[in-house]
């Protein structure tokens, strides 16, 4: 399959070496500024794949992310950020990266060319139809989340696709393919770079939309948050003292009893 694949072209920028570090700096910017822009035309496409992800976890479905190297990284990252902003299950967004949770830390060997690890990854967690699946891939070819994509499209199981290069294989095949064109990188075929920041707006823009509807925010709070540390348990409580107009020792009081913002607030009585 014939394709531009634009995140493998020349940089528009040569002899870094040369470059003095404000001259590096200024030109990473540079480019760094156009990725929100390319995102942008991508709505559309992140709106039709929101609606139908929210619809799969209505029905009690999860999400899935599944990736290599920096894009399986940036999945496994906004998951794992989910249950603790949104107060979900830890098994409601999974990221699976190719070669494991080793290489979340370090590459592992020609884990992404293996077609067919991602349907093993996918098929521990007993996947099925009420769940969607959203490969993430810069290169639009990595045989990892090729091979878990064509699995889910052969199982009835809703695929996406988050990748920077038009007419990729991945995108292809996703039934809800997203594609941010972002252009050549500044060190050439650096995917890690705009391609990578890229996919984390987008996985921003999915994860908190989806949430948002599904009702973990109210006003534009984080009301389901798990309180794992001072911080966030003191951003409860003044979350509380500001909803209910209490005390502080009120609202210690409440979030102490009820351990959590949402319970606070639906159990308080004057």
């Amino acid at each position: 399959m014939s394709f531009d694949k634009i995140t493998e072209s020349d940089s528009k920028y040569n002899h870094l070496e040369q470059m003095s570090v404000s001259d590096l700096l200024l030109n990473i910017n540079k480019e760094d500024q156009q990725v929100p822009l390319a995102v942008q035309k991508a709505i559309p496409q992140i709106e039709i794949l929101v609606h139908k992800v929210v619809e799969q976890l209505k029905k009690g479905g999860r999400l899935f992310y599944i990736g290599a190297g920096t894009s399986g990284r940036l999945g496994v990252v906004d998951a794992s950020e989910c249950p603790p902003t949104f107060g979900v299950a830890y098994d409601k967004v999974i990221g699976l990266i190719a070669g494991g949770d080793t290489a979340i830390r370090m590459a592992v060997e020609n884990a992404e060319d293996n077609e067919t690890q991602a349907e093993i990854d996918l098929k521990a967690y007993q996947i099925n139809s009420n769940d969607f699946v959203i490969g993430i891939a810069a290169s639009g070819t990595t045989p990892y989340v090729l091979g878990g994509l064509q699995f889910c499209n052969n199982n009835q199981i809703p695929t996406g696709a988050i990748t920077c290069n038009q007419g990729s294989p991945v995108a292809l095949l996703a039934k809800y393919p997203i594609v941010v064109v972002v252009g050549p990188e500044f060190v050439t075929g650096s995917s890690r770079m705009k391609a990578g920041t890229a996919q984390k707006l987008v996985l921003n823009m999915i994860s908190t939309a989806t949430m948002i509807q599904l009702g973990h925010v109210k006003g534009n709070k984080m009301v389901d948050m798990k309180l794992s540390n001072h911080k966030l348990v003191n951003r409860a409580i003044s979350m509380v003292m500001n909803e209910l107009n209490v005390s502080l020792d009120k609202a210690t009081q409440l979030i102490e009893t009820y351990g959590n913002v949402r319970n606070a607030i639906k159990n308080y009585t004057k």
